[in-house]
C-alpha cells in the first residue's frame, strides 16, 4: 500500500522579500515545492558551510526565492513517476541545485528530479550518508581527481587544509584509509589529538604557518586538498612536489590566488577545481559506492556531532560561520533510527 504524503509538513524555508532576508520553519504542501518526478520522505540532511551561508544570507547561494534550505538529503521514495525508482527505495541526493535553484533537504518531504538521485549503497545507512553528505563527497571527489592525474601514496604525504571542518576531517579519515600519509593544517590546536585519531600523521598550526614568498620553495607535500583558498592556496603552489596535484574545493579564505607558472611548468604540478554539486552522474554514483566500501571513513562516529532538528539550525549556522564548527552535523527529519 502506498504511503500517503501528508497535506502539510514542516520545512525550513528561506525568504528574501520586502520583509528582509530570513529563514523560518513553515508548513507547506508538496505542490509548494519545485517540480520533480519523485517524492521522498526525508530521514536525514546535514549542515554544510554553504547551508550556513544560504540560511543567513552571508553568501549569495540561492538564485531564486523562496526555497527550502539544505543541499543534502537522504530518505525513502514514497511516490515515483520514474522507471528508475520505486516506492520504498532508499536514496541520496547532494548538490545538484538543492537550496540553490530548487527546494532543498530541510523538509520532511521533498520532490526531486530522479536523474540526480543515487540509490543508497549497501553498507551505508541513510544516517551515515548524511554524516558524509556534500563534505564527504567533496573529499572523495578531490582524491579521485588527484588519482586520475597520477597521485599515489608512495609519492609522499597529502596535506589537508581546514582539517577540523567537515570536508577536512572526513578527508583526513578517507585519505589515510586509502593508504596516504596525511598532514593536517588547522587553526584549532585543541583538535590536534582528534585529528591524529582520525589518521593524521602530522598536525600543523595555521597560526604558525608562514609560506615562502619565492615562486617555489622546498617541496614538502606530494599533493593537497585545499578547503580554504586565498593565501593558503597560493602558498601551497610553492611547496608541492613534482607531479603532485592540488585539489581546490573552498574559498572561505578568499577567491584570489598569487602564484606563477613556475611550479606548474618546472615541477609539473596540477591544480584542479572540485565542483561536487555538478559532478557527472556516473562518477557521482561510483564515488558513493566507494564511500560505502574501501573509502568509507573508519571514524565516522568521531566526526559526526549530535543530530539537530530544524529548530536548531540557526544556531548551528552561526557557530559554523564563526569558525567554531568541527566535524559534521546531521539533521534529523522524522527519522527514528540510523
Amino acid at each position: 500500500m502506498s504511503e500517503a504524503i501528508p497535506p502539510l509538513f514542516k520545512a525550513l524555508r528561506i525568504f528574501d522579500d520586502e520583509d528582509g532576508y530570513r529563514a523560518r520553519i513553515v508548513e507547506q504542501t508538496i505542490d509548494d515545492q519545485s517540480e520533480g518526478d519523485v517524492v521522498i520522505r526525508v530521514a536525514w540532511s546535514s549542515v554544510n558551510y554553504k547551508d550556513a551561508l544560504a540560511g543567513t544570507g552571508k553568501g549569495k547561494i540561492l538564485r531564486d526565492f523562496p526555497l527550502n534550505g539544505g543541499i543534502d538529503v537522504a530518505g525513502t521514495v514514497v511516490e515515483s513517476h520514474s522507471a528508475e525508482f520505486a516506492e520504498g527505495d532508499e536514496v541520496i541526493m547532494t548538490g545538484c541545485g538543492l537550496s540553490e535553484v530548487r527546494d532543498g533537504g530541510y523538509s520532511e518531504y521533498l520532490r526531486v528530479p530522479s536523474k540526480w538521485l543515487v540509490p543508497r549503497p549497501d553498507n551505508l545507512s541513510l544516517y551515515e550518508a548524511m554524516c558524509l553528505g556534500t563534505a564527504g563527497f567533496t573529499a572523495a571527489l578531490g582524491l579521485a581527481r588527484m588519482e586520475a592525474l597520477g597521485q599515489q601514496p608512495d609519492m609522499g604525504p597529502l596535506v589537508i587544509t581546514g582539517a577540523s571542518g567537515g570536508v577536512g576531517s572526513l578527508a583526513v579519515d578517507i585519505y589515510s584509509r586509502a593508504g596516504y600519509e596525511v598532514s593536517a593544517i588547522t587553526g584549532k590546536l585543541d583538535q590536534f589529538d582528534w585529528l591524529h585519531e582520525l589518521g593524521a600523521g602530522q598536525c600543523i598550526s595555521r597560526h604558525d604557518l608562514h609560506w615562502p614568498e619565492a615562486p617555489m620553495s622546498s617541496a614538502r607535500f606530494a599533493g593537497a586538498l585545499d578547503t580554504v583558498g586565498g593565501d593558503m592556496l597560493s602558498g601551497l603552489t610553492r611547496v608541492i612536489k613534482p607531479w603532485g596535484t592540488i585539489a581546490a574545493c573552498g574559498m572561505a579564505g578568499g577567491i584570489g590566488i598569487r602564484t606563477t607558472v613556475m611550479p606548474f611548468i618546472i615541477r609539473g604540478i596540477s591544480l584542479v577545481g572540485i565542483n561536487s554539486a555538478a559532478c557527472p552522474y556516473p562518477l557521482r554514483k561510483q564515488l558513493w559506492e566507494r564511500l560505502a566500501d574501501d573509502w568509507k571513513p573508519a571514524h565516522l562516529d568521531r566526526i559526526a556531532q549530535a543530530p539537530v532538528g530544524l529548530e536548531d539550525l540557526p544556531a548551528v549556522f552561526g557557530k559554523l560561520l564563526a569558525g567554531d564548527g568541527t566535524g559534521r552535523t546531521p539533521v534529523r527529519l522524522g527519522a527514528t533510527d540510523a
